[in-house]
C-alpha cells in the first residue's frame, strides 16, 4: 500500500501572499544579484539553507536561491537559479534563467511593474515578465 504526500495545502499556504517574475539574463546567478546589488542597492545573499534539491534520473540537481529582505517590513525577495547542469527547477519556463519571487504583504500595487522595470536596467537582461501562479505547474519545486 503506497500513500501519497497531498502538498496543495502546502503549495497554497506558500504561494498566498507572492508574486513571480521570471527573468532571462544569461549570466551566472552570483553575478545576477552582484549586479541587482549594486545598483539597486539591494542585498542579495546566497541562502545555502534554502537551497532547491532535485532528485531526477538517479542523480541529484541543485537550485540556488538567494534572499534579500526588504528592511522594516514583511517583504522578502527570493531568486531561484531555474538551471543546474542540464536540468531545470520549472521545465515549464525552460527559457527562463532565474525566478524572482516576492514575498509577503504587498508594499503596493506598482510595487511589481517598478520591480520589473528596474529589472530591466541591469546589464545582461534580457526578459522579465510577470509569471501568474496558475501557469507554474511546478509550484512545489518552489517550495522551501
Amino acid at each position: 500500500m503506497k500513500f501519497a504526500i497531498d502538498n496543495s495545502a502546502l503549495v497554497e499556504d506558500f504561494f498566498s501572499d507572492t508574486q513571480v517574475l521570471g527573468v532571462v539574463a544569461p549570466v551566472k546567478d552570483y553575478r545576477f544579484c552582484w549586479l541587482l546589488n549594486q545598483t539597486l542597492g539591494y542585498d542579495f545573499r546566497l541562502n545555502a539553507d534554502i537551497e532547491i534539491q532535485l532528485a531526477k534520473k538517479g542523480r541529484k540537481y541543485f537550485f540556488s536561491v538567494f534572499e534579500f529582505g526588504e528592511t522594516g517590513t514583511s517583504f522578502v525577495h527570493y531568486i531561484y537559479n531555474n538551471q543546474f547542469e542540464g536540468e531545470y527547477l520549472l521545465p515549464e519556463f525552460r527559457h527562463l534563467d532565474f525566478l524572482w519571487l516576492t514575498k509577503g504583504d504587498e508594499p503596493g500595487k506598482d510595487h511589481i511593474l517598478n520591480l520589473k522595470q528596474s529589472i530591466k536596467l541591469i546589464p545582461g537582461v534580457q526578459l522579465v515578465t510577470k509569471l501568474e501562479k496558475e501557469m507554474i505547474k511546478n509550484k512545489i519545486h518552489l517550495v522551501f
